[in-house]
């Protein structure tokens, strides 16, 4: 009995702890849903100028964004992806890529010109991964004219550092394989890795996946690998 008895207390500590760990993790990304403003310690960061731009660049949830930046947001991701998320085993559905820009965990990151006019977007949200508190980019869109111009390049700059004040483990994003020209930009510019959990790494469908997913460690999820589990996705809605 004593043996037996001995493997059901470790089981049970394991689980407790493994429950105590998800509840830090939680704790950190639902500390980060409430603050008012993430850019806010960055002052420096809520300006571009350079290259022939010059805007202003501002953070909020989406329920802070006025209906018309977010039709503005939803029309240029339009414009930019539906060819290529046709191309991939995804489809493009108009009403299930509104859903998810207008979700309750939604935050944007808008850069807009003196006269107020948007010309580029982030939509990411702070959430859990695979154990691991994350910041996860869904979304980076610059209207044409300001492109190859460094602005996407500063924009996924203040996600690592929003990342990191917040003691996210990693900043996330999903690419297409198919759209090279991002894919090389998160992996050679900004020195992405694929992650752990991307299709190509897992195994689970080898290179019929059109997508991979990429991260970048901050200074909290240094050396240290996903909690793993199971479950894939977030636990703090």
């Amino acid at each position: 009995m004593g043996r037996k008895s001995s493997k059901a207390k470790e089981k049970k500590q394991k689980r407790q702890e493994e429950r105590a760990a998800m509840d830090a993790v939680c704790a950190k990304v639902e500390a980060a849903n409430k603050l008012g403003d993430p850019l806010q310690a960055f002052p420096v960061f809520k300006k571009y100028d350079r290259n022939g731009i010059n805007v202003s660049i501002e953070c909020k949830k989406v329920s802070g964004l006025d209906p018309a930046t977010l039709d503005w947001a939803y029309e240029l991701t339009k414009t930019n992806m539906q060819t290529l998320y046709e191309q991939s085993e995804w489809g493009w559905k108009d009403r299930e890529k509104r859903d998810e820009m207008t979700d309750d965990r939604a935050w944007y990151l808008v850069a807009r010109e003196e006269s107020s006019v948007p010309v580029a977007f982030i939509h990411f949200r702070f959430d859990v991964e695979c154990g691991d508190e994350v910041l996860y980019c869904y979304e980076a869109q610059l209207e044409s004219k300001v492109r190859r111009k460094g602005l996407g390049k500063f924009l996924i700059q203040i996600l690592q550092l929003m990342a990191n004040s917040t003691q996210m483990k990693k900043v996330m994003l999903t690419v297409f394989k198919h759209n090279h020209g991002a894919y090389q930009f998160f992996r050679e510019a900004l020195q992405f890795e694929i992650d752990e959990s991307s299709p190509s790494m897992t195994g689970c469908c080898g290179d019929e996946c059109t997508y991979e997913i990429l991260s970048r460690r901050t200074k909290y999820g240094e050396g240290q690998h996903s909690h793993g589990g199971s479950h894939c996705g977030g636990c703090c809605h």
